[in-house]
């Protein structure tokens, strides 16, 4: 299974952005699919999630500005990220949790994608 982000790029303070991420391969169901992001200087943080019911949490520093979707029929998860600050500078990953299908096997797995960096200029 690979997570394909798509969406970064660099935009001045208080503009927007919208991150796509979509998982494809042989993907059995997908559990929770999140967004972390990794300030420069600092570690990896959670910044939202969703399951597959559609219920959603955030750091609290972005509630009210982020909101988290996803489309199950594309396995895609979404961040449309609004009244964005320099703070919010960072490569961003999504991740899924799920099961995927290898040889015949059912497994739970835990994927990553590759991370899109956001750049917020002031």
């Amino acid at each position: 299974v690979q997570l394909q982000a798509s969406g970064g790029g660099l935009v001045q303070a208080g503009g927007s952005l919208r991150l796509s991420c979509a998982a494809s391969g042989s993907i059995v169901s997908i559990n929770t699919m999140s967004w972390y992001r990794h300030p420069p200087g600092n570690q990896r943080e959670l910044v939202a999630a969703i399951t597959s019911l559609g219920y959603s949490n955030y750091a609290d520093s972005v509630k009210g500005r982020f909101t988290i979707s996803r489309d199950n029929t594309k396995n895609t998860v979404y961040l449309q990220m609004s009244s964005l600050k320099p703070d919010d500078t960072a490569v961003y990953y999504c991740n899924a949790d799920g099961r995927s299908s290898e040889g015949g096997s059912i497994y739970y797995m835990n994927w990553w994608g590759q991370g899109t960096l956001v750049t917020v200029s002031s």
